[in-house]
Protein backbone atom coordinates (compact mmCIF):
# COMPACT_ATOMS: atom_id res chain seq x y z
CA UNK A 1 0.00 0.00 0.00
CA UNK A 2 2.78 2.07 0.87
CA UNK A 3 5.04 1.58 -2.12
CA UNK A 4 6.51 4.68 -4.23
CA UNK A 5 4.89 6.62 -1.64
CA UNK A 6 6.06 9.66 0.35
CA UNK A 7 5.92 9.80 4.24
CA UNK A 8 5.36 13.28 5.22
CA UNK A 9 2.51 13.63 7.82
CA UNK A 10 0.84 10.33 10.16
CA UNK A 11 -2.35 12.06 9.02
CA UNK A 12 -2.07 10.98 5.68
CA UNK A 13 -1.79 7.62 6.54
CA UNK A 14 -4.82 4.83 6.91
CA UNK A 15 -5.04 2.76 10.33
CA UNK A 16 -4.18 0.04 8.05
CA UNK A 17 -1.05 1.62 6.71
CA UNK A 18 0.08 2.30 10.16
CA UNK A 19 -0.29 -0.88 11.45
CA UNK A 20 1.57 -2.13 8.28
CA UNK A 21 4.55 -0.46 9.50
CA UNK A 22 4.23 -1.03 13.24
CA UNK A 23 3.67 -5.13 12.18
CA UNK A 24 7.01 -5.03 9.76
CA UNK A 25 9.23 -2.79 12.30
CA UNK A 26 7.99 -5.54 14.96
CA UNK A 27 9.22 -8.33 12.90
CA UNK A 28 12.33 -6.21 11.45
CA UNK A 29 13.33 -6.10 15.01
CA UNK A 30 13.04 -9.72 15.38
CA UNK A 31 15.10 -10.50 12.52
CA UNK A 32 18.03 -8.15 13.47
CA UNK A 33 18.38 -10.08 17.60
CA UNK A 34 17.90 -13.27 16.02
CA UNK A 35 20.84 -12.40 13.63
CA UNK A 36 18.59 -13.39 10.54
CA UNK A 37 19.60 -11.11 6.87
CA UNK A 38 16.68 -8.67 5.80
CA UNK A 39 18.15 -7.41 3.27
CA UNK A 40 15.44 -6.11 1.26
CA UNK A 41 16.86 -2.90 0.06
CA UNK A 42 20.00 -4.20 -1.74
CA UNK A 43 21.26 -2.12 -4.10
CA UNK A 44 19.10 1.05 -3.22
CA UNK A 45 20.63 4.33 -2.33
CA UNK A 46 18.54 7.11 0.31
CA UNK A 47 19.34 10.54 0.44
CA UNK A 48 19.65 11.87 4.08
CA UNK A 49 19.37 16.09 3.58
CA UNK A 50 19.86 17.54 6.91
CA UNK A 51 19.51 21.85 8.18
CA UNK A 52 18.72 20.71 11.65
CA UNK A 53 21.67 18.72 13.31
CA UNK A 54 20.96 14.68 14.59
CA UNK A 55 21.75 11.88 16.55
CA UNK A 56 18.88 9.25 16.30
CA UNK A 57 17.73 10.42 12.57
CA UNK A 58 20.84 10.50 11.26
CA UNK A 59 22.94 7.30 12.64
CA UNK A 60 19.27 4.80 12.72
CA UNK A 61 18.72 5.78 8.89
CA UNK A 62 21.84 5.40 7.74
CA UNK A 63 22.18 2.17 9.89
CA UNK A 64 19.25 0.92 8.73
CA UNK A 65 19.85 1.48 5.42
CA UNK A 66 22.87 -0.98 5.40
CA UNK A 67 20.85 -3.58 7.32
CA UNK A 68 18.60 -3.71 4.98
CA UNK A 69 20.95 -3.92 2.13
CA UNK A 70 21.36 -0.37 0.70
CA UNK A 71 23.05 2.38 1.29
CA UNK A 72 22.67 5.45 2.76
CA UNK A 73 24.14 9.35 1.86
CA UNK A 74 24.78 12.00 4.04
CA UNK A 75 24.06 15.31 2.47
CA UNK A 76 24.77 18.32 4.52
CA UNK A 77 22.02 21.65 3.48
CA UNK A 78 25.85 23.42 3.65
CA UNK A 79 26.90 21.15 0.87
CA UNK A 80 24.29 21.63 -1.40
CA UNK A 81 23.51 23.87 -4.03
CA UNK A 82 20.34 24.21 -1.98
CA UNK A 83 22.45 26.12 0.57
CA UNK A 84 23.43 28.84 -2.34
CA UNK A 85 20.34 29.89 -3.45
CA UNK A 86 18.95 26.82 -6.09
CA UNK A 87 15.64 26.24 -6.13
CA UNK A 88 14.21 23.09 -4.30
CA UNK A 89 12.55 22.14 -7.32
CA UNK A 90 15.71 21.70 -9.09
CA UNK A 91 17.52 19.69 -6.32
CA UNK A 92 14.10 17.57 -5.93
CA UNK A 93 14.41 16.48 -9.75
CA UNK A 94 17.85 16.07 -9.78
CA UNK A 95 18.01 13.89 -6.67
CA UNK A 96 15.60 12.03 -7.87
CA UNK A 97 17.69 10.81 -10.60
CA UNK A 98 20.09 9.66 -8.50
CA UNK A 99 18.61 7.81 -5.44
CA UNK A 100 15.55 5.43 -4.49
CA UNK A 101 14.20 7.77 -1.93
CA UNK A 102 15.04 10.97 0.33
CA UNK A 103 14.82 11.70 3.69
CA UNK A 104 14.23 15.07 4.77
CA UNK A 105 15.40 17.10 8.29
CA UNK A 106 14.14 20.65 8.20
CA UNK A 107 12.88 23.34 9.80
CA UNK A 108 9.68 24.43 7.81
CA UNK A 109 7.45 22.00 6.73
CA UNK A 110 6.19 23.89 3.33
CA UNK A 111 9.65 23.01 2.30
CA UNK A 112 9.42 19.36 2.84
CA UNK A 113 5.71 19.83 0.96
CA UNK A 114 7.58 21.26 -1.70
CA UNK A 115 10.29 19.06 -1.98
CA UNK A 116 7.78 16.10 -2.18
CA UNK A 117 5.98 17.40 -4.79
CA UNK A 118 8.82 17.50 -7.28
CA UNK A 119 10.44 14.41 -5.94
CA UNK A 120 9.79 11.65 -8.13
CA UNK A 121 11.04 8.93 -5.75
CA UNK A 122 9.59 8.71 -2.12
CA UNK A 123 10.78 11.46 0.59
CA UNK A 124 10.42 10.68 4.34
CA UNK A 125 9.87 12.76 6.73
CA UNK A 126 12.96 13.04 9.41
CA UNK A 127 11.24 16.34 10.80
CA UNK A 128 9.98 19.53 10.45
CA UNK A 129 9.05 22.49 12.55
CA UNK A 130 5.11 21.20 12.56
CA UNK A 131 5.47 17.67 12.41
CA UNK A 132 7.97 14.62 13.45
CA UNK A 133 5.90 11.29 12.08
CA UNK A 134 8.71 8.95 12.10
CA UNK A 135 9.25 9.18 16.03
CA UNK A 136 5.70 9.49 16.62
CA UNK A 137 5.46 6.31 15.09
CA UNK A 138 8.14 4.78 17.23
CA UNK A 139 6.57 5.52 19.99
CA UNK A 140 3.29 3.85 18.65
CA UNK A 141 5.49 0.65 18.34
CA UNK A 142 7.39 0.85 21.97
CA UNK A 143 3.81 1.48 23.24
CA UNK A 144 2.68 -1.55 22.12
CA UNK A 145 5.51 -3.70 23.48
CA UNK A 146 4.73 -1.87 26.99
CA UNK A 147 1.06 -2.11 26.98
CA UNK A 148 -0.03 -4.01 24.85
CA UNK A 149 -0.91 -4.73 21.04
CA UNK A 150 -4.48 -3.29 21.41
CA UNK A 151 -3.92 0.46 21.65
CA UNK A 152 -7.82 1.66 21.80
CA UNK A 153 -8.75 3.02 25.16
CA UNK A 154 -5.24 3.48 26.66
CA UNK A 155 -4.64 6.99 27.57
CA UNK A 156 -1.82 9.79 27.11
CA UNK A 157 -0.63 12.81 28.15
CA UNK A 158 2.10 14.80 26.47
CA UNK A 159 3.24 17.76 28.87
CA UNK A 160 5.21 20.30 27.50
CA UNK A 161 5.27 22.49 24.58
CA UNK A 162 2.59 22.00 21.90
CA UNK A 163 5.47 21.15 19.27
CA UNK A 164 6.01 18.97 16.50
CA UNK A 165 5.80 16.24 19.00
CA UNK A 166 2.58 17.36 20.42
CA UNK A 167 1.15 17.24 16.75
CA UNK A 168 2.40 14.28 15.55
CA UNK A 169 1.42 11.94 18.71
CA UNK A 170 -2.30 13.63 18.43
CA UNK A 171 -2.03 12.30 15.00
CA UNK A 172 -0.96 9.12 15.72
CA UNK A 173 -2.94 9.11 18.92
CA UNK A 174 -6.13 9.54 16.74
CA UNK A 175 -5.94 7.00 13.95
CA UNK A 176 -5.11 4.26 16.90
CA UNK A 177 -8.03 4.71 19.58
CA UNK A 178 -5.35 6.45 21.95
CA UNK A 179 -7.36 9.09 24.36
CA UNK A 180 -4.66 12.09 24.26
CA UNK A 181 -4.25 15.00 26.60
CA UNK A 182 -1.82 17.73 26.10
CA UNK A 183 -0.88 20.26 28.69
CA UNK A 184 1.21 23.56 27.79
CA UNK A 185 1.26 27.08 29.37
CA UNK A 186 -0.84 29.43 27.32
CA UNK A 187 0.85 30.74 24.52
CA UNK A 188 2.13 27.61 23.63
CA UNK A 189 -1.13 25.68 22.59
CA UNK A 190 -0.98 22.92 19.54
CA UNK A 191 -1.57 24.29 16.19
CA UNK A 192 -5.16 24.92 15.91
CA UNK A 193 -5.38 23.04 12.36
CA UNK A 194 -3.44 19.87 13.66
CA UNK A 195 -6.05 19.88 16.25
CA UNK A 196 -9.00 20.20 13.80
CA UNK A 197 -7.57 17.75 12.04
CA UNK A 198 -6.80 15.15 14.44
CA UNK A 199 -10.26 15.44 16.46
CA UNK A 200 -11.68 14.45 12.89
CA UNK A 201 -9.55 11.92 13.25
CA UNK A 202 -10.75 10.90 16.31
CA UNK A 203 -14.13 11.19 15.88
CA UNK A 204 -14.28 8.14 13.60
CA UNK A 205 -13.11 5.90 16.93
CA UNK A 206 -14.44 7.42 19.62
CA UNK A 207 -11.10 8.66 20.82
CA UNK A 208 -10.75 12.05 22.95
CA UNK A 209 -8.41 14.46 22.13
CA UNK A 210 -7.93 16.99 25.08
CA UNK A 211 -6.31 20.43 25.17
CA UNK A 212 -5.16 22.19 28.93
CA UNK A 213 -3.36 24.72 30.48
CA UNK A 214 -3.42 22.29 33.72
CA UNK A 215 -0.80 19.40 34.34
CA UNK A 216 -2.40 17.53 36.45
CA UNK A 217 -5.60 17.18 35.13
CA UNK A 218 -3.94 15.98 32.03
CA UNK A 219 -2.20 13.25 33.39
CA UNK A 220 -4.91 11.99 35.68
CA UNK A 221 -5.42 8.01 35.44
CA UNK A 222 -3.07 7.91 32.39
CA UNK A 223 -1.50 4.96 31.00
CA UNK A 224 1.70 7.24 29.07
CA UNK A 225 3.04 10.13 30.67
CA UNK A 226 5.44 11.85 27.15
CA UNK A 227 7.31 14.76 27.43
CA UNK A 228 10.00 16.46 25.47
CA UNK A 229 12.39 19.07 25.61
CA UNK A 230 11.11 22.59 26.52
CA UNK A 231 13.72 24.40 24.03
CA UNK A 232 13.76 23.21 20.57
CA UNK A 233 15.81 23.40 17.96
CA UNK A 234 15.85 27.41 16.74
CA UNK A 235 14.03 28.12 20.11
CA UNK A 236 17.58 28.86 21.74
CA UNK A 237 16.96 32.62 22.55
CA UNK A 238 14.09 31.82 24.11
CA UNK A 239 15.15 29.48 26.62
CA UNK A 240 15.52 31.70 29.85
CA UNK A 241 11.94 32.86 28.59
CA UNK A 242 10.22 28.99 28.46
CA UNK A 243 11.95 27.31 31.12
CA UNK A 244 10.19 30.16 33.15
CA UNK A 245 6.65 29.65 31.30
CA UNK A 246 7.51 25.88 31.61
CA UNK A 247 7.76 25.72 35.45
CA UNK A 248 4.96 24.15 36.06
CA UNK A 249 4.88 21.23 33.45
CA UNK A 250 8.24 18.72 34.87
CA UNK A 251 7.31 15.42 34.43
CA UNK A 252 8.22 14.56 38.41
CA UNK A 253 7.56 12.57 41.39
CA UNK A 254 4.35 14.31 42.30
CA UNK A 255 3.06 14.62 38.66
CA UNK A 256 3.41 10.17 37.95
CA UNK A 257 1.76 10.04 41.52
CA UNK A 258 -1.57 11.20 39.92
CA UNK A 259 -1.62 8.58 36.90
CA UNK A 260 -2.51 5.70 36.18
CA UNK A 261 -1.11 2.24 38.94
CA UNK A 262 1.68 1.34 36.62
CA UNK A 263 1.71 4.47 33.94
CA UNK A 264 5.12 4.53 32.04
CA UNK A 265 7.03 7.54 31.28
CA UNK A 266 8.61 8.65 27.39
CA UNK A 267 10.65 10.86 26.45
CA UNK A 268 11.88 11.23 22.54
CA UNK A 269 15.25 12.36 23.64
CA UNK A 270 17.59 14.76 24.28
CA UNK A 271 16.17 14.91 27.76
CA UNK A 272 17.42 17.90 30.02
CA UNK A 273 17.23 16.36 33.61
CA UNK A 274 15.92 18.76 35.89
CA UNK A 275 13.99 21.04 33.24
CA UNK A 276 11.11 18.84 31.75
CA UNK A 277 11.90 15.57 33.49
CA UNK A 278 13.40 15.02 36.82
CA UNK A 279 16.69 12.85 37.29
CA UNK A 280 14.91 10.25 39.22
CA UNK A 281 11.80 9.42 37.25
CA UNK A 282 13.81 9.68 34.18
CA UNK A 283 16.59 6.89 35.43
CA UNK A 284 13.21 4.76 36.58
CA UNK A 285 11.86 4.76 33.26
CA UNK A 286 15.62 4.40 31.24
CA UNK A 287 15.16 1.05 29.77
CA UNK A 288 11.79 2.40 28.23
CA UNK A 289 13.25 6.03 26.81
CA UNK A 290 16.38 3.80 25.36
CA UNK A 291 13.75 1.16 24.02
CA UNK A 292 11.79 3.28 22.36
CA UNK A 293 15.00 4.86 21.25
CA UNK A 294 16.22 1.77 19.77
CA UNK A 295 13.05 1.36 18.18
CA UNK A 296 13.89 4.62 15.64
CA UNK A 297 15.62 2.23 13.62
CA UNK A 298 13.41 -0.95 13.42
CA UNK A 299 10.09 1.64 12.69
CA UNK A 300 12.42 3.56 10.30
CA UNK A 301 13.53 0.32 8.16
CA UNK A 302 10.02 -0.64 8.04
CA UNK A 303 8.86 2.75 6.47
CA UNK A 304 12.22 2.58 4.01
CA UNK A 305 11.43 -0.92 3.08
CA UNK A 306 7.50 -0.54 2.66
CA UNK A 307 8.33 2.79 0.53
CA UNK A 308 11.68 1.86 -1.43
CA UNK A 309 11.09 -1.64 -1.78
CA UNK A 310 10.39 -3.81 -4.58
Amino acid sequence: MLKGRDLLSIHDLTVEEINEILELARVLKAKLRGGSEHRLLKGKMLGLIFEKSSTRTRVSFEAGMYQLGGQAMFLSHRDLQLGRGEPIQDTARVLSRYLDGIMLRTFGHDKLVEFAQWAAVPVINGLTDLLHPCQALTDLLTIREYCGQNLRGLKLAYIGDGNNMAHSLMYACAKMGIDFTVATPEGYDPDPQIVQNARADAHRLGTLISLTHDAAEAVKDADILYTDTWISMGKEEEADRRRHDFAGYQVNRALLQLAAKRAIVMHCLPAHRGEEITADVFEENADIIFEQAENRLHTQKAILALTMGD
